[in-house]
């Protein structure tokens, strides 16, 4: 009769997934011009295991107007980068950053208008 040893317990934590220097600073030249027009004064960014979010305020102490999204695992299907509205709908989604937040200078435009 054999006994097998125990297997040895290693603690993993879990990934987190942030935006890197690039997507963060796309985010950001977005975020300033939008500042500079009046429109958004503050931003919340979190970095959790399965996703990585950019939340945009149009005030302090509200509920975000937009959240900018990382899913890594959405790579291969419909593109890892989404914009969320207020309500929770998926405003635009797809592989390249910069094309997902076209959304949200089109949407600012039109709503100063």
């Amino acid at each position: 009769m054999s006994i097998n040893p125990p297997i040895p317990f290693t603690a993993h934590t879990p990934e987190q997934v942030s935006f890197d220097r690039r997507e963060l600073g796309t985010i950001l030249r977005l975020y300033g011009q939008m500042v500079a027009k009046g429109e958004w004064r503050d931003y919340g960014i979190a970095a959790l295991h399965d996703r990585a979010v950019f939340s945009i305020f149009r005030r302090t102490a509200e509920n975000p107007l937009y959240r900018v999204e990382k899913h890594p695992k959405l790579r291969n299907r419909q593109g890892m980068f989404a914009v969320v509205g207020m309500d929770g709908q998926i405003l635009r989604r797809g592989h390249d950053l910069a094309m997902v937040l076209r959304v949200l200078e089109r949407k600012e435009i039109r709503s100063i208008d």
